[in-house]
Order: structure tokens, then sequence, then C-alpha cells
């Protein structure tokens, strides 16, 4: 074995001794135990063993939005107990070690009431960054690290050597969210030149931790401890496997800490540079995978005795990206959080869990949905998708079997005939009058024509359907040119009965895995995920959140300017502008007004109140001035899509079970393509490829909408395309011609690049769906 391992069995040798030491004076220390004062109410016994009660971390992260706005405002270690008497918190103690039951110092005689002990004093430690180095430095050259050594020594022996290295004033309280006190940048020194020292100081680094580690916690936490957590965690060793006993045990002892102490984590963590912070991600994503499916079992303990150590990980985990959600932009996009090993297992079985004991102390993956790439999270929606399709099937045959009545095997099917001509009104009657039978399985006929529906026409009725709806001549949805984009029509009727059907004609196309060419703004499914389950009382507003000058920016970007030079405008807004809360709206030709404010015609918008008048002005035209429209689409869409599997999502993420993702990579295309009539070393192919490849990304995305009608690639990447090529016997004069129902291009044997090139380009510049125009 490794010498970290060595290392490790040495400690735990001395920790044996030290027991043996402490067992002398266990008469004293019982004594001792009685009297630090604690409580006015006696909480019940913290049990430390292996299986170790986590703090809640949903409530935690429910709470982070809340509690940035407090700024700079000091957190203590202490809280308010419910009772409302001022509480302080025992530390986390190590593992095997029982916790007395906590006595009030008010029950005890005066006699026995003594003060707590003062915090300790920190040691001074002047040397400098620049000092470090230069030791590093003249170590590389001589060979003799003596110096070096002694520092790494010293600073990992203890927490208090830690703070006494690393924190900016020895002593200085810095109990602030803000600032952790670290100096970080000596910090990220110290650990890039640690990996590059001899092996000996990197196994005394580790010996160190361990000492710290296991070291019997006598009195409360304070900052400097949470320092000390702060600092280690960094230690760029965690990323060798021998060392995933002691990074375990560091982990487990954060996860432990009260929700104040993640509290202030959360907030330092999103301090790092991202190169930091990416780097402690990568180390905890690895640790879970190796830990789930390890190359070398035989080096790491059974998973039955440390059942406790994926858990940890994936709750420190939570609260980087906690951290990274609270941060504006973000520090890393959201993908970076994404476990892939998570993909090759049995999801399923987690899933299940989730949906049984809920976000209770039995640990699941589906609390921390934000660990679950899109593609897992789509098998997840699939497999719950098909369990509701057969339940809903098998209540059909049970009612008809309880009636007496002849058995139809249409009766498991979402049956929907249409008319081509009437394409629209039929598909919606149909859907209207079918709302029972929405979560069995989709076939779709087109009455006068034969044919199965074996999946290409479900994808033609999608695709047609889908065209019509969002046509500007059909009045439901406003084309706006400036964000390619569609949005919903302001127009008010009587009967909204047409979003709801659209609604449900969405989620049928993600209830049945088919991927739909339309272009909603990002923020119309951040209100689709508003709530992400339907309420049971109906008067609860549904489809309404908070939205900003950035998601207008996504529908309307010339307004959106027009109100960020508003707020920084630096003259007299009420003068020069000459506004007030009243706006105006184009419905059907006719120019409407609406106050924003009881009264809003006569409040003129000041530098004063400008920040308000766009905060109500982005809520009047996302929200409100929808709200009916917006109401009735979200009731369609989860009419079809109720689910628990929709808390798991984002509303990035539901853009892209909706539309595909807008990544293309023509290569891994090439790759999986099938091929009729022709194969993958023919000339022709190769001309097609060669051409491909140099396409720029515009005709790349006009290429895969010609052949399969969307220019996004579904969530399973481009292997679920299902992708062919075929040849056709016709002149060379002809275009390419395209079968989008079954992403199939078909084409003349072209004899050159330079001709494929040509009627290629000509092919899918001016084709649009079935036809040329």
């Amino acid at each position: 074995m490794s010498e970290v391992c060595v290392c490790v069995r040495e400690c735990v040798c001395e920790r044996e001794a030290i027991r043996e030491k402490m067992k002398e004076g266990e008469e004293k220390e019982r004594e001792r135990e009685r009297l630090p004062p604690i409580a006015n109410l006696p909480p019940p016994a913290l049990d430390r063993g292996a299986k170790q009660h986590f703090p809640s971390f949903s409530t935690f992260i429910s709470n982070v939005s809340q509690k940035r706005d407090t700024g700079s405002q000091n957190f203590s270690p202490q809280f308010i107990h419910p009772g409302g008497r001022h509480v302080r918190e025992l530390p986390p103690i190590c593992p095997d070690v029982r916790q007395k039951q906590r006595i009030s110092i008010d029950t005890l005689p005066i006699e026995a009431k003594a003060p707590f002990p003062s915090d300790p004093v920190i040691p001074l430690r002047t040397k400098t960054i620049k000092e470090f180095q230069e030791d590093v430095e003249r170590a590389t050259a001589s060979g003799d690290w003596r110096t070096v050594q002694d520092f790494y020594l010293t600073t990992f022996d203890s927490f208090l050597e830690l703070n006494a290295a690393f924190k900016k004033e020895a002593n200085a309280a810095f109990s602030t969210i803000e600032d952790s006190g670290v100096n970080t940048k000596f910090v990220s020194t110290v650990y890039d030149a640690l990996i590059h020292t001899p092996p000996d100081i990197q196994k005394s680094v580790l010996k160190g931790i361990i000492n710290s580690l296991l070291r019997e916690w006598k009195g409360p936490r304070t900052k400097d401890d949470l320092r000390a957590y702060f600092i280690l965690l960094q230690n760029p060793q965690y990323s060798s496997m021998n060392t995933y006993v002691i990074y375990a045990h560091l982990l487990r002892q954060i996860t432990a800490l009260a929700e104040a102490d993640h509290h202030f984590l959360v907030h330092w963590f999103k301090k790092l540079s991202p190169r930091r912070f990416k780097a402690l991600v990568e180390r905890l994503l690895n640790f879970i995978s190796t830990r789930l499916l390890p190359a070398r079992p035989e080096e790491l303990p059974p998973m039955a005795k440390c059942s406790w150590w994926i858990p940890s990980a994936t709750k420190v985990l939570a609260l980087l990206n906690a951290a990274n959600s609270i941060s504006t932009p973000p520090i890393i996009p959201f993908t970076d959080f994404y476990n892939l090993t998570l993909d090759h297992i049995d999801i399923m079985e987690d899933y299940q869990t989730w949906q049984t004991h809920g976000n209770s102390n039995r640990f699941s993956f589906c609390q921390y949905p934000f660990i679950l790439s899109t593609v897992t999270k789509k098998a997840i929606i699939q497999r719950d998708s098909e369990q509701q399709m057969i339940s809903m099937a098998r209540q059909s045959l049970v009612d008809k079997v309880s009636r007496r009545q002849r058995v139809d095997m249409s009766l498991l099917f979402l049956n929907i005939k249409v008319r081509r001509q009437q394409l629209l009104s039929d598909s919606l009657d149909e859907l209207s009058r079918k709302r029972a039978d929405l979560k069995k399985k989709l076939k779709v006929t087109f009455v006068g024509e034969a044919g199965l529906d074996m999946g290409g026409l479900t994808k033609e009725w999608f695709l047609l359907l889908v065209r019509q709806i969002f046509h500007t001549d059909f009045g439901m949805f406003t084309y706006l040119k400036d964000s390619n984009c569609h949005w919903f029509s302001s127009w008010k009727c009587d009967n909204f009965s047409e979003f709801r059907l659209v609604g449900a004609l969405m989620g049928l196309a993600v209830y049945n895995s088919i991927t739909l060419d339309i272009h909603f703004p990002p923020c119309c499914y951040k209100k689709l995920l508003s709530p992400p389950v339907l309420p049971c009382d109906q008067n609860m507003p549904v489809g309404v959140t908070t939205l900003t000058l950035d998601d207008l920016q996504q529908v309307m970007p010339d307004l959106a300017h027009g109100l960020r030079e508003l707020l920084s405008y630096e003259g007299n807004v009420e003068e020069d502008f000459c506004s007030t809360f009243q706006v105006f709206q184009e419905e059907l030709g006719i120019i409407k007004s609406y106050n924003l404010r009881p009264g809003g015609d006569k409040i003129p918008v000041t530098n004063q109140n400008r920040k308000e008048y766009v905060q109500l002005y982005i809520d009047f035209l996302l929200n409100k001035s929808i709200y009916k429209q917006f109401a009735a689409f979200y009731c369609g869409f989860h009419s079809v899509c109720a689910s628990n599997a929709l808390l798991l999502l984002r509303p990035e993420e539901v853009e892209i079970l909706v539309c595909g993702s807008p990544e293309l990579d023509m290569n891994a295309l090439q790759k999986v393509t099938q091929y009729e009539g022709y194969s993958k070393v023919d000339p022709t192919i190769r001309c097609f490829w060669d051409v491909v490849l140099a396409f720029p990304l515009e005709l790349q995305k006009k290429l895969l909408h010609f052949a399969t009608g969307s220019d996004r690639v579904p969530v399973g990447g481009m292997t679920d395309l299902n992708f062919k090529i075929a040849k056709i016997d016709v002149s060379n004069d002809w275009l390419p011609v395209s079968h989008t129902c079954f992403n199939q291009i078909c084409l003349p044997p072209y004899k050159s690049k330079k001709e494929m090139k040509q009627k290629l380009t000509i092919a899918i510049s001016n084709a649009e769906g079935f036809g040329l125009e």
C-alpha cells in the first residue's frame, strides 16, 4: 500500500494511545462535562455513529436566496432557540464519541456554575507569500527542503495553526459572510507548491490533517474552526484515491456543521476564483464516481462500512451549487455539476426511494437534482411516463371488463384522427374530446391515408401542427424578429381553451419524447415551472414568477436596452423623459393604455422611483398582460406532464426536453449515420461529409432542420437522431430531398465536391418543411 495508507495506520495507532491516556482521567472528564452551560431546553442526544443524521440541506438551500440580501450582516455562532433564549451550538464531534445530554446552567447550583473558557489566542505567524515562494525556490535549487517542511509540519498540525498561517489578522473576528478573513492567495500558493514537494512532506501534511480531524472537541465550534474547514477542503491532495478515507471524514464533519455555518461557507465559496471553485466541484464529482464504480475496489473500504461517503460528498457539493446559484453571473455553468457516472446506473431505484421518502433522512440523488444530467432526467421522465401509460391502459381495460363490454385494443392508446385539410381544427377538437386519455401512448391517423403509425406519422403531425399554430395569421402567438422567438399575444377573449390545448400539445411532445421546432424565450420555461407541480388550490396563481431585465432582454431586446438606459441616466429623469406609470400596448391594431399602479397616469417617473417603474413594467409585459393566456397554457402542459419528475428540472432543462439541444457536433453525427444504397466509403458520401463539416454553423443548422424538421439535437445527442442517408437513382440535376419524419436525406449520386456543395446549399437554404418555396 502507499505511504498515505501507512500514514493513516500510524495515526490510528496514535489515536489509540491517546485514548489509553484519557481512560486514566475518566472521572475528571465526567465532572468537567457536567459544567458547560448549554441550553434551557435539553434537546435529544445526537447519534454520531455510522448512521449519522445530517442536517436538512433542502431547507438550507431554499433559504439561501432569502439570506443573500443580508449583505454584511454579522452571524455569530449563536442561534435563537425556539424557546427564545440564546443557545450555543455544540460542535460536531468525531465518530464513535457519544455526546452527553445537554443541561441548562440555570438548573445548576451557584457554586457549580463556571464561565465559558475564552477563545484561544492564535499564535502569530508572519511568513508572507513572497517569503514562502523564495523558500520553495531555494529548496528546489538546493534539494534541502527542511525549511519548507517545517512550515508544512507546523501549519497543518491543528486548526489553530491553520488560522495562524492563513488568517489575514491572527486574532480578528471576521464574522461576516462576505469576508472569510482567510488570505486565499496564500492558501492557493501553498497548495500549488505542495503537489510538487517530496513525498515525505505531502505525507506529513496528511498526517497533520488526520490529527486535526480526529481531535475530540471539548467546546463549541468557532468561526476559526469554520475557516480551517474552508482551507482544508481546498487541498489538491484529495484528487488521489489514496487520500479518500481522510477526504471522506473531512466531508462528514463539514456536513454535520450547523445551518448557520453552512450559510457562511456558501458565501465564502462564491469568493473563490472560477478555477479553484471548479477544482473543488470536480474533486467531489470524481470522489462520488469512484465510490460508486471503483476501478480497483480492493483499494477502498467495503461499501457497507462507508455508506455515508456518497451522501457526505453530495451534501458538500450542494453547498457549492448554492454558492454558484446565488452568484451573478454563475461562477461555472450549471452543467459542470452533472455527474455523468449516474447516467450508467439504475436511477429509477433512486427515484422510487425519493418518491417514497421525499427529502427525509433517507439519501437519494433525486434530493439533489443539480447532480443529475439532462440525459438522466429524461430517462426518469420517460420511465415515469411509460408507467403512467401502462397504468392508464390497464384502468381502461378493467373498466371495460367490469362492465362486460368487448375489449378493443384501441383503448390502450390516445388515438388522434385528423384530416390534412382541417388539421388544426380536427387536432384541437380531438385533444379536447379525449382529455381523459392524454396520458396514454399517442397514435396518429390521417383520414383517407393508408399507413400505420410507427412513430413517423406522430412526428409529422407534430411538425405540421406546430407550424400552423405558431403562424402569425392564427393570432395566438407573436413572432419577435429581434429575438427570433414567439411570445403570447396579449389580445383578450372570452375563451382561452386553445392556449390550454397548445400547452397539452407541448406536454404530449415531452411525454412521447418528440422534439418540437418551437422558439419560446427562456423565461417561458421559468414560468412553466412556477410552480413545478400543479397546485391543488384552483385559486392559486400559476405561471407567475419574478423576472428581470435579463429576461426581458431575451424577449424584447430593444425595450430592455431602453429601460437600462433609463436606469443609468444621470440627468433629471422626470423632466427629460416625461414618463408616467402608464404604458401603452397594441392589441389587434388598437393602442390601449394600462396603469402600472393605481392612478399611474398621474404619477411621474423620477430618479427615485425609476427602479420600481422598470420592475412593474417587466412584470406587466411578461406576467400580467398575458396571465390568462399563459395560465391556460400552463394547465394544459401539466395536465399531460404532471409528475414529480418535473421537480427535478431546471427551466433550461425543460427547454432542452421540448426543443432539443442547440449544441451541434457534426463529427458525432457522421459516426452514427446509417446508409441505404450507399456505404460510408462511397465517393458521394465522402463528398457529402467533406462539404458538411466545412459548412459554417448556420448552414449546419439549416441542414439539420432540412433533414429532421428541427435545428436542435435530442437530449441523448446525435445518437438518438437515427440519421440516415439514402440513395435515389435520379439525374444529378435533382436537388437532395428529405423525409423529416424519418430523419432521412435522399442524395442523387453527385460526382464532385463542387456539385455536392452547390446542390446541397440550394436545397437547405430554400426549403421549409416538406417542400421548396
